[in-house]
């Protein structure tokens, strides 16, 4: 299959909007907190079970992607977000199903498993094209699509939990929710299968600058290089810290502030679900957008250095101040979300362009372990602490020790960052050089 190729005078401005509708859609992944505890309740689940189907996504997600990565570098963006709309959306219709018959092990089949593996090849299917298109501003233009992946759950959060209201929390409400939310993202993500294009090849996009010249390494060569491992530790810490929030964000604050004055209640804690998700979403667009300016190492000390400081003020004074512990929370997931964004583009850097969507693919299954870290820490943890007895925010205090750990571990990983290895690189061909110089002279 050939990649549909963008003719004379095509808009790269309109590559952004086709990647959003993809990643919006799969999104709604960071909006699962709202559904487990209709689903605890339901099918009678603890937290670590009904985290379960969200874990298994992530870990699809890695996966798919670093499995699909070259596929996708082969058969182009449209084949690519055409399979993602499959899964993701026949996911859903799956879990529906399960929820409606009460057979948890459905949802966990269909949300965790295939609509994982649409949310691997839905969140590569872009990346590796915006960066083609917007090679002066690569951070900014994988932020601007990526940041749709951390903004999805600002719409699913309040339009779930509605659902919920509507329908009912019961195993046929679930059921009738997961129906709405299959159909409505088909039909969503359909309108980035039909507007998505790739560049022509040695063509200036709209006049501006054609792609830099830079390394050019192989995704088999790239796994073979100690900066490749490196951000691997790099991402895993940071989406670990992140995702140990993200995911049980609802229950979380609930847990915090249970013996306050002012408890919070099940629509506030769904509405702090939505601001995680804006922190999130402004943060793939503004920290990678100021990666472009400062350079990616450096904004990687920022994620992970001050993400430690915030783990460690919410673990000592969270409980004391709402205020506090929701702003400690927005920062850690800006860096989240930043982490995401700018990946891709800190691969460029090292990498190249030539096959850094693969690269970009393999590194995902830092995100598939992170993403059974980070739940399986918080709500393993807080299972025992509360067979041992305890409750409120002494569930989550050894927990946070453990993300401040990891943190550490990857700003250090970060400082062993170095230029790949030119015995690393393929040599450019010859077509290319001669059109740079055809440009310079």
């Amino acid at each position: 299959m050939s990649p549909p190729v963008a003719p004379a005078g095509w808009s790269r401005w309109l590559v952004p909007p086709a990647a959003l509708s993809v990643h919006l859609s799969i999104g709604q992944a960071y909006a699962w907190s709202v559904f487990k505890p209709p689903l605890e309740s339901a099918l009678g689940l603890s937290g670590t079970q009904s985290a379960l189907p969200f874990q298994l996504g992530i870990v699809m997600l890695g996966l798919s992607a670093a499995f699909g990565g070259t596929l996708v570098e082969r058969n182009g963006p449209r084949w690519a977000m055409t399979v993602a709309l499959i899964c993701f959306s026949s996911g859903f219709l799956l879990s529906a199903l399960g929820a409606a018959t009460e057979q948890y092990w459905l949802i966990v089949l269909g949300y965790g498993f295939v609509g994982g593996i649409g949310l691997g090849i839905g969140y590569i299917s872009p990346v590796s094209t915006l960066i083609k298109w917007f090679p002066d501003r690569p951070g900014m233009a994988t932020g601007i699509a990526i940041m749709g992946f951390g903004g999805g759950a600002l719409i699913a959060s309040p339009w779930s939990a509605q659902m919920l209201e509507s329908f009912g929390s019961d195993s046929s409400g679930i059921a009738l929710a997961f129906l709405v939310h299959g159909l409505s993202y088909a039909v969503f993500m359909l309108l980035g299968v039909v507007l998505v294009r790739v560049p022509r090849t040695g063509r200036s996009p709209d006049g501006e600058p054609a792609a830099l010249p830079g390394p050019r390494v192989p995704a088999r060569s790239a796994v073979r290089t100690p900066q490749f491992w490196c951000l691997w530790i790099v991402l895993c810490t940071n989406v670990t810290a992140g995702i140990g929030i993200l995911e049980k964000a609802a229950p979380m604050i609930t847990d915090f502030f249970a013996d306050s004055s002012a408890p919070v209640s099940a629509t506030a804690a769904a509405g702090f679900v939505a601001l995680l998700s804006a922190a999130n979403m402004a943060g793939r667009i503004g920290w990678s957008s100021t990666s472009d300016l400062i350079g990616r190492k450096n904004i990687y000390r920022v994620y992970l250095g001050a993400g430690a400081l915030m783990y460690t003020l919410i673990a000592l004074f969270g409980d004391s101040s709402k205020p506090l512990f929701v702003l400690c929370a927005l920062v850690i997931l800006s860096f989240y979300g930043g982490g995401f964004a700018t990946v891709p583009a800190y691969l460029k850097d090292l990498f190249g362009t030539y096959e850094v969507g693969a690269i970009h693919g393999r590194l995902l299954t830092a995100w598939s372990t992170a993403g059974v870290l980070g739940p399986l820490i918080v709500n393993w943890i807080a299972d025992r602490q509360e067979e041992a007895g305890r409750h409120g925010a002494s569930l989550y205090g050894l927990s946070f020790v453990i993300m401040i750990g990891l943190l550490v571990v990857g700003l250090a990983a970060n400082e062993f960052v170095r230029p790949v290895h030119a015995r690393h690189h393929l040599p450019e061909p010859k077509e290319a050089a001669d059109d740079r110089r055809h440009q310079s002279a």
